[in-house]
């Protein structure tokens, strides 16, 4: 029997690095529907969940919904989540959607001790009767990659889609009727396995829950300053810099609160020898600056194996590139580089962007004993504020565009999935 269960462990895990290792070469190429059998573990004894077997419970002690204007992030949730139990048995028990509970977890749970688990973040929008998902099946994809880095099952993309889709149904009412506003959704994954045992779990839980949320910036754009300290890394070659674990996170914590009692908003994430820079906070950065031949142009690091893949970068590339017919390319860019470009003059300007703020304009950062300022152009000047107006005019679904889905859309399955490469 112990035999037969290695073995039966071994071939998941083999799988499962396969899905990993040949993911890039999937978002390489277009495709109509969100599955790719040659790099999946989907075809395996282990079972798959499907959105025509979801069960929805109504909670009977609904909340009180609080006022909008008042939101702290990630603070209040709604009266519902999606669940789906897994292990390597049986594989994925039948979806379902619950009154929103407290998990009962045994205190040798191996997510708890060794972090295996992994999540994502992505925001409903509603417009009118409306409510749009933007992008989802990168977040999709991105969760099923991080899953298969850490051992645990994957799930049929698709049909996770649809249930989530189903679960923002369910709480309509809770997405704010405002520009400017979202609901937060956050699927997770996380191990449920009774074992002190540094081992691929045989059970697994997938949960989503969402969260109102206002806006990032409730009193206009607030540029940040950032600390670019080389002393600490957010990751490196051959990690997890490239998924998104809970792992990535937690060493976050204490250089950020460094970085604030020195009077900086954010930390400027530096790898190598020549000082690379990779992230800022937990955004990806951009910088607008003039080329050597002159030209503007929009960079960004380079993705590899320390830098997170973004749902929003992807959407910043794609539009510059494809909608305002700028230069847009992925370089990497050490502390040098960008010292130089300040002394010559050729930032134009600088930002972060992620899911939480779309993008955040960036007027200094703090390297080696030095501050060195970064313009901050007027609203009707600015790539960053272009960006902020465009990308959020998709998100609530006030221009047709192809990486709005509108939930009701997805749900009967007419959208169409067509992934960009990262």
């Amino acid at each position: 029997m112990l035999k037969k269960s290695i073995t039966s462990t071994c071939n998941r895990v083999n799988q499962q690095r396969i899905l990993f290792n040949c993911s890039r070469s999937f978002h390489k190429t277009q495709v109509d529907e969100l599955k790719d059998d040659k790099c999946s573990i989907r075809k395996g004894p282990y079972g798959d969940f499907l959105h025509t077997s979801l069960t929805i419970e109504k909670t009977t002690n609904p909340l009180t919904k609080p006022a909008w204007e008042g939101l702290v992030f990630g603070k209040q949730f709604t009266d519902h989540m999606l669940e789906v139990d897994w292990n390597s048995e049986k594989g994925w028990s039948n979806p379902k959607i619950v009154p929103y509970h407290d998990l009962t977890l045994p205190p040798s749970c191996s997510s708890l001790h060794y972090a295996i688990q992994c999540f994502e973040g992505l925001k409903a929008y509603k417009n009118g009767e409306d409510v749009f998902l933007f992008r989802p099946e990168m977040n999709s994809n991105r969760l099923n990659r991080s899953c298969a880095r850490l051992g645990l099952p994957n799930f049929q993309g698709e049909e996770f889609i649809k249930c989530m889709a189903e679960l923002v149904k369910v709480e309509k009412d809770w997405v704010p009727a405002k520009k400017g506003y979202s609901l937060y959704i956050r699927p997770t994954v996380i191990s449920t396995e009774r074992t002190l045992g540094v081992l691929p779990p045989n059970n697994a839980k997938l949960f989503v829950i969402c969260s109102p949320v206002g806006p990032y910036f409730k009193s206009g754009f607030a540029p940040v300053k950032l600390l670019a300290d080389p002393k600490y890394v957010r990751a490196f070659p051959g990690g997890t810099g490239n998924a998104k674990v809970g792992a990535n996170y937690g060493p976050t914590i204490m250089p950020q609160l460094e970085a604030i009692e020195k009077g900086y908003s954010q930390v400027l994430w530096l790898f190598g020898a020549d000082h690379q820079i990779t992230e800022v906070g937990t955004m990806n950065i951009f910088f607008y600056r003039i080329a050597d031949n002159g030209e503007k142009e929009l960079i960004t690091p380079p993705l590899g194996e320390v830098i997170l893949p973004g749902v929003t970068r992807s959407s910043v590339l794609h539009i510059v590139k494809n909608e305002f017919k700028q230069p847009a390319r992925e370089v990497t860019y050490t502390m040098e580089d960008f010292i130089k470009d300040v002394e010559n003059g050729r930032i134009l300007e600088s930002f972060g962007a992620g899911t939480a703020c779309v993008v955040a304009p960036i007027n200094a950062i703090s390297y080696q004993g030095k501050e060195y300022p970064i313009p901050v152009p007027p609203k009707e000047e600015s790539l960053a504020m272009k960006l902020w107006d465009r990308i959020l005019s998709i998100q609530y679904g006030e221009v047709p565009h192809e990486f709005a889905h509108n939930v009701e859309d997805i749900i009967s399955g007419k959208s169409k999935w067509n992934p960009q490469s990262y």
